[in-house]
């Protein structure tokens, strides 16, 4: 066989062994693993960094995937959009910690945009607007999840990345991917006890359950959430958009929703009213509840803010 270096470069080499075992790789380039590896520890010395091949559970935590999940008779609760900064807590996010106790669901889903990052963002800044450091997100946004994940003890917690959240391994990949082995720059470092993906498909073998959670729906608009279950072909959960609605579509097979599950962050929060230069926002904070029969989903429920200490849920409100 011949050498790894005739088959790539080290940079493609380092990228590779990243992402998989030393014998995948040496099935990948066509040497041995001998190879692989006398590569791997002359590069080690002469870019004095350790290369390390991954485990599933640090592959699954690095390179986001889909999350699967089962209900045949309980809840998810799903809250999208935290953008959460120090020194807030949304009416909201209040109720999405009580919820997550009151409702004893079967799986919480964080569906993207926990975190704002907006030092870390590819926009510019506008004028002087001051922002928290990204350490300062983290550590707020660690106090907040840590309360979700005691309220809802032994359910299972999934987070489905937002592009917000995305920022933080993507401003490192691009200007210190030399660091991609060092705890420390993974979300999952910091949020270990949450599974993360790109989305979460509940119930993808029942034709009247299937749902599938992610944080960008299909295109944009005030008819996003119900295109975004038309081209699914299953119920469809999103965020992104903040705007909260359900959308039904009933067809030959049966019914499906596109749901929109609004934004747990509150609209006159700071980090909008520049970005939005005070523009009449058609926002709404809350978040949604999905119940399961015998595998078979029933009209999602929306939960909103009805009040600085209250939430609508049921017809009725609720103190937060």
């Amino acid at each position: 066989m011949g050498k790894t270096s005739a088959k790539c470069s080290d940079d493609e080499f380092m990228a590779l062994f990243d992402k998989m075992s030393g014998k995948a790789l040496a099935d990948r380039l066509g040497c041995t693993e001998r190879n692989v590896y006398a590569r791997r520890r002359r590069l080690e010395a002469r870019y004095d960094q350790p290369l390390t091949a991954p485990t599933k559970a640090l592959l699954e935590a690095k390179y986001p995937h889909r999350l699967q999940h089962e209900i045949k008779n309980g809840t998810a609760l799903i809250g999208s959009d935290f953008h959460i900064w120090p020194g807030q807590e949304s009416t909201a996010l209040r109720a999405f910690k009580k919820f997550a106790d009151d409702l004893r669901p079967s799986i919480v889903i964080l569906n993207g945009d926990v975190l704002d990052f907006p030092l870390i963002g590819r926009h510019a800044p506008i004028m002087w607007e001051s922002a928290p450091e990204p350490f300062q997100e983290i550590e707020a946004a660690q106090d907040h999840l840590h309360d979700i994940a005691k309220a809802c003890r032994r359910a299972r917690k999934a987070w489905c990345l937002g592009n917000h959240d995305a920022r933080f391994e993507a401003n490192l990949a691009h200007n210190a991917s030399r660091y991609r082995n060092i705890r420390g720059v993974h979300l999952s470092d910091h949020f270990g006890l949450w599974e993360k993906g790109w989305s979460c498909a509940i119930n993808s073998l029942n034709e009247q359950g299937r749902t599938m959670v992610k944080h960008k729906p299909r295109g944009g608009g005030m008819n996003a959430a119900r295109a975004s279950a038309l081209n699914g072909g299953m119920s469809f959960v999103h965020g992104h958009l903040h705007s909260q609605k359900v959308q039904p579509i009933t067809d030959y097979n049966g019914d499906r929703y596109g749901v929109d599950s609004g934004c747990i962050a509150d609209p006159s929060y700071k980090q909008f009213v520049n970005y939005t230069e005070d523009a009449p926002l058609d926002w709404r904070s809350g978040f949604c509840v999905l119940t399961y029969k015998d595998g078979r989903l029933m009209m999602p429920e929306l939960v909103s803010v009805w009040s600085e200490n209250s939430v609508q849920f049921r017809g009725g409100i609720v103190r937060v």
